[in-house]
């Protein structure tokens, strides 16, 4: 996204965004044992939290629904709407033994003895926060997969060890890797979660573990045994169940696995989630697959793909079309593609998903230093606001809000870094370099919504008010990226069957959480169809809000985009 240039400009940097004001950019806070209470939940949402989080790689789906009904009581307490975002991915490898605390395990084990595995999440809230070091242990052996025995998504993992004791490999060291999971490994045989191991790969390939801390070169691969001999190109300790990344090989595994399928249609479902996070996307069919399980919910939730390997990337096309929404998770895909190509790709990315239309949110790592420290390093802040000028639609917090010490302070840095970096965004050049990508013809209702946003910043118009039942229109004019913020009024849709009426829910509105700009609000106003009596009445009410919430003052000009009947309209009006 361009930024603006000049001395004007750079004296611009100094001055501080308006008091309460919200950044465009949207904030995903992962929600944990650090942020799962209502009072905290509360202090996120007025932060400026719009998508909650839930990682389903850690706890149960009673943990879980707790989490969500706090999340529901908060936004009944605040008044603030918030998306639920549920992931697949699986989260980081539990520590290896030596790495904790000897007070943290015997903490875990008295808990797991005496009240089953089910309560120790619970202890991180008795732990004060000036003892981390304590909490981070318990938070990292409570999300361990060997606890619950589950791991979500197309991965592989190292296996189990001998005694649960990690074991040493040495740098020229040869190993052999069995798919024989029920091994238990040593300095001589470990064992690897991937069947087709020794079908995949060929002497050379390059096996990365526990995060790339260790590597190791194919030598040799037996496909009837199923054993891959590999050699250590570096000294490491090896721990149980750690991540593997084979970078240039396509892998053979389902995009979702039974477990997936089983939090996403037991619990997702049921309480009407708003997104899915799909990891290790790798083609467009991994989409149609998971529609095909969804069936006829696949309307109401969104699917958010996630490209995590270079099969995707080469397919990133492909998964696009099939999107609902994006997420460049930069953790896996470093893996996957050399290190100093992961600004680019993350450019690259942005860059066709705001082409595109689609919502795209930047992850892993954003302000990693926050989950112990109150404040973000030069490095960390640097890299929220680039991510904001390329085009990011929300950026994502993860342990930060999930297990750190200043889960809302982290909240608030990064939403203070968004405002200060799209003060620096040249709107009129990123509205003409998107239509200068558009497509050939454009739709009429993709043509209405970027004549808006010409229109809006023609007359320097305070605000674009969207009347839209399911979004699309809101969303529309957002990929026009306008320097004004965009209300989005979902008219509820009254549906009759002949025998029931229903009246449609906050989905659509809670789903533009996740669109830059756009600020999502329920009209009062119900009716069958847009006539011209229900819009003014949709209209008055939006306008009344707006002025409440600051966004419009008397005498400003709003830019208004809706329907009367089958034809869509644009007005220009004057705020009384």
């Amino acid at each position: 996204m361009a930024a603006a240039a000049g001395g004007e400009q750079l004296a611009a940097w100094g001055e501080e965004p308006v008091l309460g004001r919200r950044p465009k950019t949207k904030i995903v806070c992962t929600l944990g044992p650090a942020s799962r209470s209502v009072e905290m939940i509360s202090r996120l949402l007025r932060a400026g939290m719009c998508v909650a989080r839930f990682n389903f790689s850690h706890g149960s789906h009673e943990y879980h629904q707790e989490t969500l009904d706090n999340l529901r009581a908060a936004m009944e307490r605040t008044g603030i709407l918030c998306a639920v975002m549920l992931d697949t991915k699986v989260g980081p490898s539990p520590l290896a033994p030596f790495s904790i605390s000897a007070v943290a395990r015997l903490v875990l084990q008295f808990a797991i003895c005496d009240f089953g595995v089910g309560l120790p999440c619970r202890l991180l809230h008795l732990v004060p926060l000036r003892d981390l070091d304590l909490r981070c242990d318990l938070w990292f052996l409570i999300s361990a997969p060997p606890l619950f025995g589950r791991f979500c998504g197309p991965e592989i993992r190292t296996g189990f060890l001998k005694d649960g004791k990690p074991v040493q490999l040495k740098k020229g060291q040869e190993i052999t890797i069995s798919t024989d999971y029920s091994i238990k490994g040593d300095e001589k045989m470990i064992s690897m979660s991937y069947k087709k191991l020794a079908v995949d790969l060929k002497p050379g390939s390059v096996i990365l573990c526990a995060d790339g801390t260790i590597t190791l070169t194919v030598l040799h691969c037996d496909k009837e045994q199923g054993f891959v001999r590999a050699r250590c190109e570096n000294t490491s300790m090896l721990g149980e169940r750690k991540n593997v990344n084979l970078p240039g090989v396509i892998v053979d595994l389902p995009t979702l696995t039974d477990k997936d399928k089983e939090d996403i249609l037991k619990w997702g479902v049921p309480n009407k989630i708003d997104m899915i996070a799909l990891s290790f996307v790798r083609k467009g069919s991994d989409l149609v697959e998971v529609r095909k399980v969804l069936g006829e919910h696949a309307k109401s939730i969104m699917l958010m793909s996630k490209v995590e390997n270079q099969e995707g990337v080469a397919n990133f096309d492909d998964i696009l079309a099939h999107s609902d929404a994006f997420m460049v998770a930069r953790g896996d895909l470093g893996m996957e593609i050399p290190i100093e190509k992961i600004f680019f790709a993350q450019k690259v990315m942005i860059f066709k998903c705001n082409i595109q239309g689609k919502p795209v949110v930047t992850a892993t790592q954003m302000l990693e230093s926050m989950i112990k420290s109150p404040r973000p390093t030069r490095a960390e802040a640097t890299d929220v606001a680039n991510a904001v000028l390329d085009g990011t639609d929300c950026v994502m917090l993860s342990g930060e809000t999930a297990a750190g010490a200043y889960p809302e302070l982290a909240v608030q840095t990064m939403a203070k870094i968004c405002l200060q970096a799209e003060s620096c965004v040249d709107h009129a050049a990123v509205f003409k370099y998107i239509m200068a990508s558009a497509p050939i013809p454009m739709s009429p209702l993709e043509s209405l919504a970027s004549s808006a946003v010409r229109t809006a910043n023609s007359a320097k118009a305070a605000l674009i008010l969207v009347l839209t039942r399911g979004g699309t229109t809101a969303r529309l004019v957002a990929k026009y990226r306008p320097f004004m913020p965009i209300l989005s009024v979902v008219v509820p849709e009254l549906k009759t069957d002949s025998f029931d009426w229903t009246c449609s829910d906050e989905g659509p509105a809670r789903q533009s959480l996740i669109v830059r700009g756009v600020i999502p609000m329920l009209s009062a106003t119900t009716a069958k169809a847009f006539d011209s009596e229900a819009t003014e009445e949709a209209l008055g009410f939006a306008i009344e809000n707006a002025k409440a919430m600051g966004l419009c003052n008397t005498g400003e000009s709003v830019v208004a985009l809706h329907r009367i009947g089958i034809a869509s309209v644009i007005k220009l009006l004057t705020v009384n």
